[in-house]
C-alpha cells in the first residue's frame, strides 16, 4: 500500500514538473472553454489596438487639415475663390462644413441678392445654411466616432470575460484535487496559473480600451466644439453679407 502511494506521488510530481508554465504552455494546456475565452480576449485586444491606431491617425489628420483650412478661411480672401479652391471633396471637417454652406449659399444667391431682400427670406436662407452645416457636422462626427462604442464595450466587458475564464479554470483545479486526492500545490498550480492568465488577458484588453476611449472622447469633444463654433461664425459672416446685399 505504501509502495502504491509512493508511486502515485512520484507520477503526480513528474507530471507537475513537466507542465509548461510559459504563456504558450498555459494556453495549450488550458481547458477548451478557457482557450476560447483567451482567444476571444486576444482578438478583442487586437481589434482595440487597430481602432486606437486608426483614431490617432484620423484625429491628427483632422487637426492638421483644420489648421490649414482655418488659416486660408481667415486670411480675408474671397469666399467664392476659397470654395473653388477647396473643391467638392475636401480633407478636413471644417472644409466640408464650409463647402456644404457655400453650396446652399450659391443656390440662394444664383439670381442675385439685393439690399431690399425681405427679412423673412434672409432668415430662410440662413436657416437652410445652418441646417446643412449641422447635418455635415453630424455626419463628420459620426465618421470620427466610429469604433468608440466598441472601445467602451471592451473596456467594460473584458474584465468580466477574463473573470469567467478564471472561475472556470479554478473549477478545473478543484476537480484535479478531487480526482488525484492530493492537495499539493504542484497539482493545483497549473490550473490556477491558466485561470489567472485569463484574468490577465482580460485586463490587458480592458485597460488600453478604457484609456483610449477617455483620451479620444476628449479629443472628439474638442473637434465637435470647433466645428460648431466655426458654423456659428460662418453663419454670422453670411448674415452680414446678406444685410449688405450679398456682396
Amino acid at each position: 500500500m505504501a509502495t502504491e502511494t509512493a508511486i502515485e506521488n512520484t507520477v503526480i510530481t513528474a507530471t507537475s514538473q513537466a507542465h509548461d508554465l510559459t504563456i504558450l504552455g498555459l494556453f495549450f494546456a488550458a481547458d477548451p472553454v478557457v482557450k476560447f475565452v483567451m482567444l476571444l480576449l486576444v482578438a478583442a485586444s487586437i481589434w482595440c489596438w487597430a481602432i486606437i491606431f486608426e483614431k490617432i491617425r484620423l484625429i491628427r489628420r483632422q487637426k492638421k487639415h483644420a489648421a490649414a483650412f482655418d488659416e486660408l478661411f481667415w486670411s480675408g480672401g474671397s469666399l467664392n475663390d476659397l470654395y473653388n479652391q477647396t473643391g467638392d471633396d475636401p480633407e478636413s471637417a471644417q472644409a466640408k462644413v464650409f463647402v456644404s454652406a457655400m453650396r446652399e449659399w450659391r443656390r440662394a444667391t444664383v439670381k442675385g441678392l439685393t439690399a431690399d431682400l425681405r427679412g423673412d427670406l434672409k432668415a430662410s436662407i440662413l436657416l437652410r445654411i445652418e441646417r446643412n452645416m449641422t447635418l455635415t457636422i453630424t455626419r463628420e462626427m459620426d465618421a470620427l466616432e466610429r469604433g468608440m462604442n466598441f472601445l467602451a464595450s471592451i473596456g467594460s466587458v473584458s474584465p468580466f470575460v477574463g473573470l469567467f475564464g478564471t472561475v472556470w479554470g479554478i473549477m478545473n483545479s478543484f476537480q484535479s484535487i478531487a480526482e488525484s486526492k492530493n492537495t499539493s500545490l504542484a497539482v493545483v498550480a497549473p490550473g490556477i496559473a491558466e485561470a489567472l492568465f485569463a484574468t490577465a488577458l482580460g485586463l490587458a484588453a480592458a485597460i488600453p480600451a478604457v484609456a483610449a476611449y477617455n483620451k479620444f472622447s476628449g479629443d472628439l469633444d474638442k473637434v465637435s466644439s470647433a466645428l460648431e463654433v466655426f458654423a456659428q461664425e460662418f453663419t454670422t459672416l453670411l448674415g452680414r453679407q446678406l444685410d449688405e446685399g450679398g456682396k
